[in-house]
């Protein structure tokens, strides 16, 4: 039985890669498709399959999870699905053929890890609040700067005029 299953829905678009033999040679072959229905869960008799389109003819492959054959599987994309078999896809082809793909940004956060996005997000909203701060201090250094130099421009102004009247 296989520790790391990954977690396959129906729905996802997955490679699965897959050792293959030809004669006294191994090799590992990619099979790219969508996930249309999964039997049994994560148990020893858990089975996904997976279709294809290949030269404008529909593939399909059933995946036993524990299988030594089965090298890995990588989700490409998960979609918005309300079925847990798709097999309405096989008569679909085109643009008819295609779902609703979920957020990629959640994707992301899940194969990344949830609190390390958190924390990026925390430390650049912490650098634009200190950014912000800092240009709101240097915009009221400017203002004082204006309001110190018009108080001296009155002053002169207002010396001026007294001085001109004592001259009188």
């Amino acid at each position: 039985m296989k520790k790391n299953i990954p977690d396959i829905n129906t729905g996802d678009t997955i490679k699965v890669h897959q050792k293959i033999k030809e004669g006294d040679k191994e090799r590992v072959q990619i099979f790219e498709g969508l996930v249309i229905a999964t039997h049994g869960g994560k148990s020893l008799d858990g089975s996904f399959t997976v279709r294809k389109e290949s030269f404008g003819v529909g593939v399909e492959r059933i995946f036993p999870i524990h299988s030594p054959r089965v090298v890995k599987v990588e989700r490409i994309k998960q979609s918005k699905v309300r079925r847990s078999k798709l097999y309405f896809m096989r008569e679909l082809s085109g643009k008819n053929a295609r779902l609703k793909e979920l957020n990629r940004e959640y994707a992301m956060w899940e194969e990344k890890g949830v609190e390390e996005e958190l924390e990026k997000i925390a430390e650049e909203t912490a650098k634009l609040a200190e950014a912000a701060a800092a240009e709101k201090e240097a915009e009221e250094a400017e203002l004082e700067k204006k309001a110190e130099t018009a108080i001296k421009a009155h002053k002169k102004v207002e010396d001026s005029k007294i001085e001109g009247k004592e001259d009188k």
